[in-house]
């Protein structure tokens, strides 16, 4: 038996698993695609059994898991995954949404950390990263997160709104109002602005603006499952113009 032969029938066994392992992951994908998790899952699994240091298996592994709300599950997986491959941003994204879905917020700001340093112009995980400093109490790290995401993103939209309603929690109701402007104005057909608006403006006492805004909202959204609180606040702001109109004229 020659030397080369002998080399041939060794390498033989790895290749083939790889090949195989690669079908299992390109069928698992295109699961992934149709949203047919539950297939999807035992294609990874098979490619897992062929090869237990391949990061994409348990990646798309973790990922399929999350969609089928076996959270657990995804966090092992992705666990596996970051392990193996530390530079891919969607493994340590996912990573920290499952740990986020599982009220570990303080985990999943390291998670989000790591990947905003390996994608930094990509805002969704800056975004997310607000809000598990959110979840963790810390509001005062989360507005500097969306407030930095707002200057160097001006055009995402989900920054302005989660802050605007941080800063609403926190009674801070003249600049969650200028914010909310901005979010209008960057999307005019997020009419639930109007009714963000409407509160501050109450909060504030201004009631002519807050009718105004309330007004507009009910227009956009009638069915809205706030309509009837705002139908009963209009009547109640224009009982209380009314009697300043009186008050007034005494």
């Amino acid at each position: 038996m020659s030397e080369n032969t002998t080399k041939s029938q060794y390498m033989s066994v790895p290749v083939k698993r790889s090949k195989q392992q690669k079908e299992l992951n390109s069928k698992a994908d295109l699961m992934r695609v149709k949203n047919s998790f539950k297939e999807a899952v035992g294609y990874y699994l098979n490619s897992v059994l062929l090869d237990r240091n391949n990061a994409e298996s348990y990646l798309g592994l973790g990922i399929c898991y999350k969609k089928l709300g076996k959270i657990g599950k995804a966090i092992k997986s992705l666990e596996k995954a970051a392990l193996l491959d530390n530079n891919n941003y969607e493994t340590f994204f996912e990573l920290g949404l499952c740990q986020l879905e599982d009220k570990m917020p303080c985990k999943a700001i390291k998670c989000f950390i790591h990947a905003v340093q390996l994608e930094p112009e990509n805002p969704e995980a800056i975004y997310h990263l607000g809000i598990a400093h959110e979840k963790c109490e810390e509001e005062d790290m989360a507005i500097k997160i969306y407030q930095k995401l707002i200057e160097t993103t001006p055009n995402y939209l989900n920054a302005y709104i989660r802050k605007s309603e941080l800063l609403m929690k926190m009674e801070l109701y003249r600049p969650a109002l200028e914010l909310y402007k901005q979010v209008l104005k960057i999307n005019p057909k997020y009419t639930k602005a109007y009714f963000e608006l409407a509160l501050c403006f109450d909060k504030i006492g201004r009631h002519q603006e807050a009718r105004r805004y309330y007004h507009k909202f009910l227009e956009h959204q009638p069915q809205d499952e706030n309509a009837n609180f705002v139908l009963r606040r209009m009547e109640k702001l224009k009982k209380i113009s009314s009697s300043n109109a009186n008050l007034h004229l005494v």
